[in-house]
């Protein structure tokens, strides 16, 4: 099943749900013809797309509203904020193209903050898939659940077959003492692979996937702290406000210790290219973070050497 299909079959279940787009179709070209009373084009206006979703989940519609991540979340965060967050409206906000899968659009397209302006209103919660699978097991809760949500749109294929989906739980992928690794959303496949090298070469590795940024599962980021050696987080956004700073306001709150490196953007965009090419240009495929996550260990052992030869 695909996404369309999914919105299609939650259309018929719920008479309430409606689909709204600012002219981007990529993800639902078919649902007009298939559903043409329960979707709404408003244009390019992405701050109009929002104050109708506003308007409808004010008569108990379920809005599900389409837009570029990046003029989703920067352009309309005003009205977001304060039509949607703060009288805490049940509307869904479907950013497509954000992180990496803007692909070939250049700054002005690129959606690395998105995560950071999401999370900062109270009553926002997000969403991040790994892959389509991820997407299509979660859809059915965060429609059903009666709070406004963020979603960062992600088709990408399938490496794993995804547990149930659960809200605010993580899924974990094996149980090293090791590296832990925690990441969300597009770069999941990616990490995925990275654990499989990893634990080829000899290291112990769990990975987690967090699914929903917010809320999030506090639980199992403290227990990869406190279970593993070394912490590495992996994201497409920028490292302020994203994973990087969620995990270290969760080191703080908790008095946790722990040796931690942060795979993210460091206050630059990235260079427009096919999904494939950016990951290898940024150093963010499987080999790369394999890599960087070696180099790391490699140096810290080695800083470890010289100071107790110092002793």
């Amino acid at each position: 099943m695909n996404y369309e299909e999914k919105l299609f079959e939650l259309t018929h279940k719920n008479e309430n749900i409606i689909i709204l787009t600012a002219e981007n179709r990529a993800s639902i070209r078919n649902l007009p013809k298939v559903i043409p009373n329960k979707f709404i084009d408003t244009g390019i206006c992405e701050q109009t797309l929002v104050g109708i979703s506003a308007g409808l989940a004010l008569r108990n519609r379920i809005p599900i509203v389409h837009g570029i991540a990046a003029f989703l979340t920067m352009r309309s965060f005003e009205f977001i904020r304060t039509d949607i967050g703060y009288p805490n409206l049940n509307v869904k906000l479907v950013g497509n193209f954000a992180g990496f899968l803007s692909e070939g659009n250049g700054p002005t397209h690129q959606a690395i903050e998105d995560i950071s302006l999401m999370r900062c209103i109270p009553s926002m919660n997000i969403f991040c898939p790994a892959d389509i699978d991820d997407l299509i097991k979660g859809l059915s809760t965060i429609i059903n659940f009666n709070r406004p949500f963020y979603i960062r749109y992600n088709d990408l294929p399938s490496i794993v077959e995804h547990e149930e989906f659960a809200l605010g739980k993580a899924e974990v992928f094996g149980e090293g003492n090791e590296i832990g690794i925690i990441v969300y959303g597009t770069l999941f496949s990616e990490t995925f692979k990275a654990k499989e090298i990893l634990e080829a070469e000899g290291y112990s590795v769990r990975l987690i996937n967090l699914r929903t940024i917010k809320p999030i599962d506090e639980y199992e980021i403290i227990n990869t702290i406190n279970s593993c050696k070394t912490i590495i987080s992996v994201e497409d956004h920028f490292r302020i406000g994203g994973l990087y700073s969620i995990i270290s306001e969760i080191i703080v709150k908790e008095k946790l210790i722990s040796d931690y490196l942060a795979i993210n953007l460091q206050n630059k965009f990235f260079k427009p290219a096919k999904l494939k090419n950016i990951l290898s240009y940024e150093g963010f495929n499987a080999i790369q973070i394999v890599n960087r996550i070696k180099e790391y260990l490699h140096k810290k052992e080695k800083k470890f050497n010289v100071e107790w030869s110092n002793v």
